[in-house]
C-alpha cells in the first residue's frame, strides 16, 4: 500500500510540474497586427544565439540613414520605466531616439524619452523574444489607438516608431534597418 501511495504522489507531483511549465503558446490566439509593419528577420537561426548586437549600435545605423532621428536616453536598470531590461525573455539593450518630424505640440507634456518622441531600438537574447514582446504591445495597444505605433523587426530586434509619423515616414525606419 506505502509503495502505490508514493507512485500516487510522484504521478500527481509529475503532471503538476508538467502543468506549470506549459504555456498555452496557442499562436492562433495572438491577434493580427494593426499599425504594426515587419520586416523579414535577417537572423533566420531561430535566435538561439545571443546577436552580439547593442540597441546603441543599432541606433547609430538608424540614425545615419534617417537624418531627423536623434539618440534620446540609453536605458539602463535604473532608468527603466518598464522594469523589463535584463530580465528573462526582455530586452537586453535599449535605447530612445526622437524624430524631428513630429511637432512639439504633439509630445507636449511627455517625458523625453517617451517612444512617442520618435521611437525606441530594442535588442532581444532571441528573435522569437523581440517577436513576443512585440505581440504583447500590440495587444495592448490594439484598443488603444492613441498607444499604437509602428514595429519593424529584424531579428532579435525590434524598432518601435511613433504612431505621430506618417506610414511612410516611419518606413525611412524600416529601410534603414535592412539596409
Amino acid at each position: 500500500m506505502r509503495n502505490v501511495l508514493l507512485l500516487v504522489v510522484a504521478g500527481v507531483a509529475s503532471v503538476g510540474l508538467l502543468t506549470a511549465c506549459g504555456g498555452g503558446d496557442d499562436a492562433s490566439e495572438s491577434p493580427k497586427p494593426s499599425l504594426t509593419m515587419s520586416a523579414e528577420p535577417l537572423n533566420t537561426d531561430g535566435g538561439s544565439q545571443p546577436s552580439g548586437v547593442t540597441a546603441q549600435q543599432v541606433l547609430a545605423r538608424l540614425t545615419g540613414k534617417v537624418s531627423v532621428a536623434k539618440p534620446g536616453t540609453v536605458v539602463t536598470a535604473e532608468n527603466d520605466k518598464n522594469k523589463l531590461l535584463g530580465r528573462p525573455h526582455q530586452y537586453t539593450t535599449k535605447v530612445t531616439f526622437v524624430d524631428s518630424r513630429i511637432a512639439a505640440s504633439d509630445v507636449q507634456g511627455m517625458d523625453k524619452d517617451d517612444l512617442q518622441r520618435g521611437g525606441a531600438v530594442e535588442v532581444f537574447g532571441t528573435v522569437e523574444d523581440a517577436k513576443t514582446r512585440s505581440e504583447y504591445i500590440q495587444t495592448v495597444t490594439k484598443s488603444l489607438p492613441s498607444l499604437a505605433e509602428y514595429h519593424y523587426l529584424d531579428g532579435p530586434v525590434l524598432v518601435r516608431v511613433s504612431h505621430y509619423l506618417t506610414p511612410q515616414q516611419a518606413a525611412d525606419y524600416e529601410a534603414a534597418l535592412q539596409g
